[in-house]
């Protein structure tokens, strides 16, 4: 691997490039707030050394063993471990050389990008990544782990992470939480709270879920009312632990603002086990609108991840479980989608929806008008497939005229992978900067303001949209 190119991402041509740097040396070492991601808050309450390379930088990372199992790499072989109970590689070395082996098959994507920013600029690794330096690179990242500036903690204030937000089911006792509020350290890592498992009826358990629901909260579930009372409660317990934000995982956008007479027949049928596709549908809609008005009551922001077909591989699923690379976009409709929940809440300015895209031809025709008049709703940053240099660039380019700057809310990593989380931001921080300097040359933003953006979309935006 050549050293990182200090003007990746940047403009080719000259005057714009010079401009792009000024605007990057500017927002380069801002502190990182990261509002919304999937790290393990065990490692900042144990705070015990990263077992081994791998499963730092292999293992949780479906980014990087979807495209390999794509390439016909097993993923026993990369160690992800089976929900089926069958055997998985646990050697990290042996894992690291069928990584490093086909590492070539990342090239050009943002990956390769994450996963070399983090070997040089954290590890101090110049070597490329190949079959040959396998076992030399294995053994300089483990010997680095060993040491105590390579601890969890001592890498989150080394990449300057101001805020982290990790995201927990509705049913997860924080524990792990709990355990980094009182050990002393002035880490901020807070929660999110995912209550997919008791709202969705079609996810696994669901009856069984909420009925767990109902024993940690003491509500009597079976009703609507109780089940209602129970989430209240369960978003209380999260905003203990910090949490400022809610977040959905649905396959559609739909939302409903049903009468609470059908809300309620709907609710019984679910726990039922009864409803149909498309009443399954509806009842995730109407939780939707239903957790927008707890929102006006507790302030959590509402994140809606919208339009993926999630778990594609019936297969996979069964064989390693949920979230195994398999979540592929689908079209997703936001103005008829959203409009039950917009009439609703639309205006109210104590409501903050963000909403995330995977359908893009939706950007400039649908979620930037939408964005661009309702004062609740803000657009979020391009996700899963679009988290990308030129997913990014389109982002700014399809929704900036409509929707203008200040109705996004800036970048935010999604992660597993933890040494990804300052390459990620670095990549967010070039692409903004790269796309102010070509607006400033070809005269559509004045030089000063895009400073002020600049810091705006690293800094000001994200911690504003997630009221932190």
């Amino acid at each position: 691997m050549s050293r990182l190119d200090p003007d990746r991402l940047f403009p080719l041509e000259s005057r714009i490039r010079d401009l792009a740097r000024e605007l990057y040396a500017t927002v380069h070492d801002l502190p990182i707030v990261s509002p919304h991601g999937h790290t393990d808050p065990r490692w900042f309450a144990e705070n015990t050394p990263f077992p081994d390379p791998a499963q730092l930088f292999v293992t949780p990372d479906h980014y990087v063993f979807r495209m390999l199992f794509s390439q016909g790499v097993p993923l026993e072989s990369l160690g992800v471990p089976r929900a089926d109970g069958g055997p998985t590689e646990t050697d990290g070395r042996k894992i690291w050389r069928q990584f490093a082996s086909n590492f070539h098959f990342l090239r050009a994507t943002p990956s390769q990008m994450w996963i070399e920013h983090a070997l040089q600029d954290v590890f101090g690794l110049e070597t490329p990544l190949t079959a040959e330096t396998a076992d030399s690179t294995y053994d300089h990242v483990a010997e680095c782990l060993t040491k105590p500036e390579f601890l969890p903690r001592s890498l989150f204030e080394r990449f300057s992470i101001e805020v982290i937000a990790t995201t927990e089911s509705a049913l997860d006792p924080l524990d792990w939480h709990r355990k980094i509020q009182t050990s002393g350290w002035n880490g901020r890592v807070i929660t999110a709270y995912r209550p997919d498992a008791v709202v969705d009826p079609e996810f696994e358990g669901f009856a069984a879920n909420v009925e767990q629901l109902g024993e940690l909260t003491g509500e009597d579930t079976t009703t609507w009312a109780g089940y209602l009372a129970a989430h209240r409660k369960r978003r209380e317990f999260f905003k203990s632990y910090g949490a400022t934000s809610s977040d959905h995982g649905h396959p559609t956008a739909r939302t409903e603002d049903m009468p609470q007479s059908e809300a309620t027949a709907l609710f019984t049928k679910a726990l039922s086990g009864k409803c149909s596709a498309e009443e399954a549908d509806a009842f995730r809609g109407q939780m939707l609108t239903e957790m927008a008005r707890m929102s006006l009551d507790d302030g959590l922001v509402l994140q809606i991840h919208a339009g993926s077909f999630r778990n594609h591989s019936t297969p996979m699923l069964n064989r390693f479980g949920r979230d195994k690379g398999f979540d592929i976009p689908t079209r997703t409709d936001f103005v008829r989608a959203l409009r039950p929940l917009l009439n609703a809440f639309g205006t109210d300015p104590r409501l903050s929806i963000i909403a995330f895209m995977l359908d893009e031809s939706t950007l400039s025709r649908e979620l930037a008008p939408l964005a661009g008049v309702y004062p609740a709703l803000k657009l979020g940053p391009p996700w899963w497939f679009f988290d990308s240099p030129e997913g990014m660039m389109r982002f700014r380019q399809l929704t900036t005229e409509t929707a203008g700057f200040y109705n996004t809310v800036g970048f935010n990593d999604d992660t597993r992978a933890f040494c990804s989380i300052p390459a990620r931001h670095d990549v967010a921080r070039r692409v903004d900067c790269a796309y102010l300097a070509a607006l400033v040359g070809t005269g559509r933003l004045a030089e000063a303001d895009a400073f002020e953006v600049a810091a705006d979309l690293t800094y000001r935006l994200v911690k504003q949209a997630y009221r932190l």
